[in-house]
């Protein structure tokens, strides 16, 4: 069995368009008006952005463990990656540090999502 797809749900369709081409090089497919935007990485994962529409309330808020995990070869990768991120608005409280068996490092974007960037150590 392989994982088809996963349904990131956001509060700014453009803004996580943006987000995933341009800090995680995901190359655009397809967009469905302004609800769906469907994106894909080198790997052939697809990664589908649904705009949350309800705005008479907040935005549903994922669960306190609830992460988006991007997995490198090397810690050099994981470096790079961090210093491409510190170069833009996106506030990076810890640098790339060891953790259980891995190195690399956690930030939050898109309304309060988690990321890890990370790689086996």
């Amino acid at each position: 069995m392989q994982l088809n797809h996963l349904n990131l749900c956001v509060d700014d369709l453009a803004q996580a368009r943006a987000f995933f081409q341009d800090r995680f090089d995901f190359q655009f497919l397809e967009q469905k008006g302004n609800a769906i935007a469907v994106m894909t990485d080198r790997h052939h994962f697809t990664l589908v952005l649904s705009q949350y529409r309800d705005i008479e309330k907040e935005p549903p808020a994922y669960p306190k463990d609830f992460h988006v995990g991007f997995i490198l070869e090397t810690c050099a990768q994981v470096d790079q990656t961090y210093s491409r991120l510190e170069a833009t608005e996106i506030q990076l409280t810890q640098g790339p540090r060891n953790m259980r068996g891995s190195y690399g490092f956690y930030f939050k974007a898109l309304n309060n999502i988690l990321f890890e960037v990370s790689c086996p150590h």
